[in-house]
């Protein structure tokens, strides 16, 4: 998942840097995420991962790092239908 959602963020994020070389800490916003950044990595992620984020979780949070969008993207893959 981590090599996906690395180049979603290339191709979507608008970061100022490649992903591939971030930390998955590393604070996406610090690196030119956007509100429109997120937006089109969070349309790239439902599709990529076949899921659907809930408006509770279109938060600068869930995309404020690598780490944090893997964690919602396997929350999301678990829960139940």
């Amino acid at each position: 998942m981590n090599a996906e959602l690395r180049s979603i963020l290339d191709k979507h994020g608008r970061l100022g840097v490649p992903a591939t070389g971030l930390d998955e800490a590393a604070d996406l916003f610090r690196f030119g995420l956007d509100s429109i950044g997120i937006v089109n990595v969070m349309l790239a992620v439902e599709s990529e991962f076949d899921v659907e984020f809930p408006d509770a979780l279109l938060t600068r949070q869930t995309f404020s790092s690598i780490a944090s969008i893997t964690r919602v993207v396997r929350q999301l893959q678990s829960a139940p239908v």
